[in-house]
């Protein structure tokens, strides 16, 4: 068996196993959206922090459908974004593009759209989401805030901007445009270092707009790279430029991939925080599976873009040795018992919140991964 063939069958019987254990969590527990496991299980008394993940679990499901052809993944699919779809007015979360754009109803409406049926509704309600988080910009610091407080921005919205753009562009309203081309210019400055390393958030002056400082809630200190926080940027501008065109978050993107390739470990699987220390509760011993996996499908995105044929072959490369190092050491079929598709997560690691554990957004991102290394390797 060549190489490729070898990579092929173990990121098909990862799928299979995605699948399966997104069935049992569906029949073991009906029309509930975890966050993350405690142990290896989704249900359990932690808190979730924020809720940001509801529409990753079906999201899933659209993927496997897209894949599979199964009416039964639609059918859970649909029940599971339905479900969501009031959330659409929902101004206590800046992730309405994680719910809505990546994970529900712009896959349903593709689906629709490929099906041949009507589908204005479904897009309408993406469009409904994006002027919703919208109304978190704020004029003076020309940016979004995020949940944590009026004068915060997340490098988190970089995944989120997308379905603001695209709700300015499907109804030509310039005023959007400009929002999210706000968002865009302030996160670029002020939270994309100088050598393309990011930091998770930025806190401005409300009264002047000034940006004050960079701090973090998530990653090791406000001046580190929290492994996440940099996939977020580089997934999210390159999903700007797509959207767009400008030629600004592409060369973005591309330079917090120039940041990620030369700090990724050699199996593809980072540390929570690239400036963790090397040994402590905090130590860069602890991986972050999600964020690879995150980092993974930017790449592989990037490497579908106007890029120079090196940095094309050196994204895919990095990106297919990820995912193969995801799906041969960190599945949780590995452990008796685990609920995850993903081990090796983490969400909070400050708050003991799912560390090494099972976390939505990188199981979601891990199926989308596998996904798109399907059809790589198949295409071959």
């Amino acid at each position: 068996m060549s190489m490729d063939q070898s990579l092929l069958s173990r990121v098909e019987d990862a799928f299979t196993f995605a699948q399966q254990q997104v069935r049992a969590l569906t029949q073991r527990d009906p029309n509930f959206y975890p966050l993350y496991t405690d142990q290896g299980r989704w249900r359990h008394e932690k808190p979730a922090w924020t809720h940001w993940c509801d529409g990753f679990l079906p999201g899933m499901m659209w993927i496997f459908h897209e894949e599979t052809g199964d009416p039964e993944w639609r059918e859970l699919a649909e029940s599971y974004s339905r479900a969501l779809e009031p959330r659409k007015d929902d101004r206590e979360v800046h992730d309405l593009g994680f719910i809505f754009y990546h994970g529900t109803y712009k896959r349903w409406y593709e689906a629709t759209v490929r099906s041949g049926a009507p589908a204005q509704a479904l897009k309408d309600v993406v469009i409904h989401a994006g002027r919703t988080l919208a109304l978190r910009f704020h004029e003076r610091a020309r940016c979004m805030r995020s949940f944590h407080g009026q004068d915060s921005n997340f490098i988190d919205i970089m995944m989120n901007v997308g379905i603001i753009f695209y709700a300015a562009l499907e109804t030509d309203d310039q005023s959007l445009l400009e929002i999210a081309r706000q968002h865009c210019a302030t996160t670029r400055r002020t939270l994309v270092r100088g050598d393309g390393s990011t930091s998770h958030e930025g806190i401005f002056d409300l009264e002047t707009g000034e940006f004050l400082r960079q701090t973090t809630q998530q990653g090791f200190r406000g001046d580190s790279c929290w492994s996440r926080g940099l996939a977020w940027s580089l997934y999210g501008f390159g999903t700007c430029y797509s959207l767009t065109r400008d030629p600004i978050y592409l060369e973005t993107a591309e330079f917090n991939a120039e940041y990620w390739l030369s700090h990724v470990p050699e199996d593809g699987v980072v540390p929570w925080d690239f400036d963790a220390p090397e040994s402590g509760p905090l130590s860069r011993a602890q991986v972050d599976t999600s964020a690879s996996a995150i980092a993974s499908v930017g790449l592989l995105n990037l490497a579908e873009l106007p890029v120079s044929e090196g940095r094309r072959t050196a994204y895919r490369e990095c990106a297919m040795k990820t995912i193969k190092s995801l799906a041969t050491n960190y599945l949780g079929e590995s452990v008796d018992g685990w609920e995850g598709i993903l081990r090796g997560g983490v969400y909070h690691i400050h708050k003991d919140l799912g560390v090494n554990e099972s976390v939505m957004w990188g199981e979601f991102f891990f199926v989308e991964a596998l996904q798109r290394a399907l059809r790589i390797l198949r295409a071959q």
